[in-house]
């Protein structure tokens, strides 16, 4: 019987999120198979949570536990931390270090994909198409006009390090550029304001599985906010519509995008990512690592349509890393 941790929180505003994933990943994994730990990663404290929600501190030095006068070490974590420090490469580096295998990609992969300029400039050699972007860092004097006259209106502005839409606004006009920006900086240090792409938007997962890359049925996203927001991602204000309606060859194509986005990227584990198409070509916005596992997230609605199951999802991910460390 192996021991898993699966680590979730984290120090990001999507903790709360993380936390949900992490739990449904414990109540999934096959319990003949598998001895499953709760690790809560926050800032203040690392922590094992057990099921009387009792807990013992993760002794960093290892990364194992004490309980009842017993150490515990664990085979494989799984990764279920959105944002900072799992998604970034932190905890990958961390684990690297320990030789402890986990769930998600590398460091160097963890840390250019939760950096949206960064990811979207080594893609861009590979033909991979994206939105007109201007950046700004924190403490650069904002001129509105040379912003506008790159992206146009309406434009999204985003912090470049920050998932779950957090620290995102579309701007329709020029003088709310700076309350935008304002937003953005809250989250980030780094932003990047990106051309409004009219088309439709769709998600596609894209996963190690059973040996081979498996790119899953794609998801449309229809929004009944303005955009594709925290409120549309997780408080129900969006249709998620899986399969996604596209004509054949824009399926064909964005499939093929995506499968090379991974590829180019040298990906392991899961990974979702969001395009829009424009003019018949899918664009790219972003990759998320650690994309959500609640049971309403996109990527768990992907894997029912292709017919995996949660459990055989979670199982793959923990095989393909025991097996990757071998």
């Amino acid at each position: 019987m192996k021991n898993i941790a699966i680590i979730m929180g984290g120090y990001s505003s999507e903790y709360k999120i993380s936390l949900t994933s992490g739990n449904v990943v414990y109540e999934t994994l096959d319990k003949s198979k598998y001895k499953a730990y709760r690790i809560h990663i926050f800032k203040d404290k690392w922590v094992y949570v057990n099921d009387e929600n009792e807990e013992f501190p993760i002794d960093k030095n290892d990364f194992s536990i004490n309980v009842d006068a017993f150490k515990i070490t664990f085979d494989c974590v799984f990764n279920a931390i959105h944002g900072s420090p799992g998604e970034d490469g932190f905890m990958q580096g961390y684990f690297k270090l320990l030789n402890i295998p986990h769930t998600s990609c590398d460091m160097y992969q963890a840390g250019i994909t939760f950096n949206k300029r960064d990811c979207l400039s080594v893609l861009k050699p590979y033909g991979i198409k994206t939105a007109e972007s201007f950046y700004v860092n924190l403490g650069d004097t904002i001129n509105p006009d040379a912003i506008v006259a790159k992206v146009g209106l309406p434009c999204f502005v985003k912090a470049n390090k920050a998932g779950s839409s957090f620290g995102v606004s579309k701007v329709h006009k020029k003088e709310d550029l700076q309350n935008a920006i304002d937003v953005a900086f809250k989250e980030d240090n780094e932003i990047i304001i990106e051309s409004f792409l009219e088309g439709t938007e769709v998600s596609v997962g894209v996963i190690t599985y059973k040996g081979e890359t498996k790119v899953l049925p794609i998801t449309e996203i229809v929004s009944e906010n303005d955009f594709f927001d925290y409120e549309a991602k997780y408080l129900g204000k969006s249709q998620e519509i899986t399969p996604a309606r596209l004509k054949p060859e824009e399926e064909e194509k964005v499939t093929q995008e995506a499968k090379k986005v991974y590829e180019v990227l040298k990906m392991k584990g899961f990974s979702r990512s969001e395009f829009i198409f424009k003019n018949g070509e899918p664009h790219l916005l972003e990759m998320n690592t650690i994309p959500g596992l609640t049971r309403e997230s996109i990527l768990p609605q992907q894997a029912a349509a292709a017919n995996i199951s949660l459990a055989d999802l979670f199982d793959s991910a923990i095989e393909e890393a025991l097996k990757s460390h071998s």
